[in-house]
């Protein structure tokens, strides 16, 4: 009997080692971060200036506006919802911080705060319509989409906002210990939405919500005040986007932030994020973003047009879940 014990215990351990083991890098994020790794090494043998530390710098700088937007976009899709009005939102943004500072003579601080609160509030409406009203999250982002961009053009009359004070670049083209300003923000930001979704109740309802909505209703968890909550985070980053990206180009357009939702579904896609739902993680999407970013920028390099450069980043897109999905068939095999 006690023999009969012990090699049941030791089945379960081993059980256990090799699904600990396969955490690693056979997981979505380890493949993933192998695959960013390849592509690195064959980019760079294209063009000896694709890993020196000004190009890099630079492409870590270009991506901070599409990474912040990727942080609540996880969590968006993880719920199985999705938010198409980021990149819009991000233009009608843009057009009240310069608004608001030249048309209405506010201080520019104070028209970072309009611009962040226009943010907000926008994402705030498509999460109340979502839960209250109950239109599907495709559909009524779909339709936000275009209202948002056709409020920044009509606010805009095609006009732009220039000639910023010199301290308002600092957040865009500025350095910290030799390092773009924006990527600290991105840093922090990632470690904090990281944290909420793998170490606090937020986070568990998240996956909750993706894996059986009906179920987490039933569950007594507060599924609407949660969807409200991240729809309206996503709309608050893409105003801060907004502002870094002005910061960053020194001037405000109502085209600002054109299809921008693109890049970062698919950055959240590419880095495991389920589109139905109950799966995903921070590190996967981030891992996804710097991929899209590095191959945008190694193929431009090598002289490649930018039509064969979306072809190659579905591509690897398409790669990266195929490998996942056999390893996850192999993983599910031998349990």
């Amino acid at each position: 009997m006690n023999v009969s014990t012990k090699k049941t215990k030791k089945t379960i351990q081993d059980r256990s080692g090799k699904k600990q083991l396969g955490n690693g890098l056979t997981s979505r994020e380890g493949v993933l971060f192998i695959i960013m790794l390849v592509a690195m090494a064959v980019l760079s043998t294209q063009n000896k200036n694709f890993l020196s530390t000004s190009n890099l710098l630079n492409q870590v700088r270009l991506l901070t506006e599409v990474g912040l937007v990727a942080l609540p976009m996880t969590y968006i899709i993880i719920t199985g919802g999705i938010d198409l009005s980021v990149g819009s939102i991000v233009g009608l943004c843009a057009i009240m911080l310069g608004y608001s500072w030249q048309e209405w003579g506010l201080p520019l601080p104070i028209a970072i705060v309009i611009c962040l609160v226009v943010g907000a509030l926008a994402g705030f409406v498509n999460g109340l319509l979502i839960v209250r009203v109950k239109v599907p999250p495709l559909i009524m982002t779909l339709a936000t989409l275009a209202f948002y961009r056709g409020l920044a053009e009509g606010i805009s009359r095609g006009r732009s906002a220039r000639g910023y004070p010199e301290w308002f670049y600092q957040m865009g083209q500025g350095d910290f210990w030799g390092i773009p300003t924006q990527i600290w923000l991105l840093l922090i930001f990632t470690v904090l939405a990281g944290i909420v979704l793998g170490r606090t109740t937020l986070g568990r309802t998240l996956y909750a919500i993706g894996n059986n909505e009906i179920g987490a209703r039933f569950s007594g968890l507060p599924v609407n005040r949660n969807l409200l909550i991240i729809y309206t985070f996503s709309g608050l980053m893409s105003a801060l986007a907004a502002y870094i990206f002005v910061s960053r180009v020194s001037t405000t357009r109502s085209d600002m932030g054109s299809g921008l939702e693109l890049d970062v579904i698919a950055a959240v896609v590419l880095g495991g994020t389920s589109i139905f739902g109950g799966s995903g993680s921070i590190a996967g999407t981030m891992i996804g973003v710097v991929l899209i970013q590095l191959l945008k920028n190694g193929l431009a390099l090598s002289g490649v047009a930018s039509d064969a450069t979306i072809v190659v980043v579905g591509g690897v897109l398409v790669l990266s879940i195929l490998i996942n999905n056999f390893i996850q068939d192999r993983k599910n095999a031998t349990l």
